[in-house]
């Protein structure tokens, strides 16, 4: 698994004073990074190997900013599939999953603009992420 830890910005909040559901995607996306890195190492854009096909988030309790209130992004693999993979992603603030969402990603070729089975090498370091999904649900 993957842990990223941020501290929630005031800008980031909402109305109501938690933080916007806008806001979790983004956080998901910088917890993926990883991810990216193992696909394009320099992360240069012009050599990008990997779309999103879809992304979901279920919010389970309200997310906080203010001063000792850092959120960990937790991140792993929930599937590995031929040229796609679905990456398991969770907010976590003061001891409490806050949100939990999938998204679905799939290595491409965009000058071929077609899916490319994922190496086997980058598979293998995948696999050691893969979550035991049943048991966190």
């Amino acid at each position: 698994m993957f842990v990223e830890t941020l501290a929630p910005r005031f800008c980031e909040t909402d109305a109501l004073g938690h933080i916007n559901n806008t806001v979790v995607p983004v956080w998901f996306e910088a917890g993926r990074e990883p991810i990216f890195q193992l696909f394009t190492p320099d992360m240069d854009v012009n050599n990008w190997k990997l779309i999103i096909a879809r992304i979901s988030v279920d919010f389970l309790a309200e997310i906080h900013y203010g001063t000792g209130r850092d959120v960990e992004i937790r991140t792993g693999l929930a599937k590995i599939g031929n040229s796609s993979m679905t990456i398991r992603q969770e907010v976590w603030q003061e001891g409490q999953c806050c949100a939990r969402g999938d998204a679905v990603m799939i290595h491409f070729d965009h000058s071929a603009k077609q899916s490319r089975p994922i190496p086997d090498t980058i598979r293998a370091e995948l696999e050691k992420h893969l979550l035991d999904v049943e048991k966190a649900e």
